[in-house]
């Protein structure tokens, strides 16, 4: 149990999200990122903390992030990924005002429960700490504490959180590292093993070429 954290996940709407699938038409490339969303929001439920809070203004959605066990609340602002989590941090201190908020990416359908829990394992909680992506300049989870919560998702992340003051948590973590911008990134993904939303997508990226 995890119950000194509070994870929030923020999930664009299906116009706008994951536009760097290329290869696949605009229906498949919807299917596949709310799969890589439905397997993330699986293993954070899984990990079991003070509360999981899903940030979309996908109606659809987020009727079926409640029926999975989670809290849900309108992203607020589809434009600005740091301002939508910054409200949805403070709905998260309203609900679970003990817990630590975490960001963690919707796009990481490889995620595994022990990698979450390694991560969060290694957090000082309520101390700024990131993990960056496989790449080793974006950021895949956020945390912090209610007061200091200060993310700096976007372009060059790494660094940025680094400028901040945050702690980069280190250990492999591939499936938590391993977010998904494009079909190589979900190649990739898919050789750790992902979800069973998303496996059972797996065959448009063969179609994909």
């Amino acid at each position: 149990m995890l119950h000194e954290f509070a994870l929030v996940v923020p999930v664009k709407p299906p116009t706008v999200g994951k536009s760097r699938l290329r290869g696949i038409n605009d229906e498949q490339r919807r299917s596949l990122a709310q799969a890589f969303a439905l397997d993330t929001i699986a293993v954070c439920l899984d990990v079991d903390p003070a509360g999981v809070l899903v940030s979309t203004d996908d109606a659809a959605f987020s009727a079926r992030c409640s029926a999975m066990g989670c809290e849900t609340i309108p992203d607020g602002d589809t434009r600005e990924l740091n301002a939508a989590l910054l409200q949805a941090a403070a709905e998260a201190r309203r609900r679970w005002p003990d817990a630590a908020p975490v960001a963690l990416c919707a796009d990481l359908p490889a995620l595994t429960a022990v990698d979450l829990r390694t991560a969060l394992g290694l957090v000082d909680v309520g101390a700024p700490a990131f993990v960056a992506d496989a790449e080793g300049t974006g950021t895949t989870l956020y945390a912090s504490s209610y007061s200091g919560f200060d993310p700096r998702f976007g372009i060059g992340s790494r660094r940025a959180h680094l400028a901040a003051g945050a702690t980069e948590i280190a250990g492999e973590l591939p499936t938590l590292r391993r977010d998904v911008d494009d079909l190589d990134d979900l190649r990739a993904a898919i050789s750790l093993g992902v979800g069973p939303e998303t496996r059972r997508l797996v065959h448009l990226v063969a179609a994909a070429g």
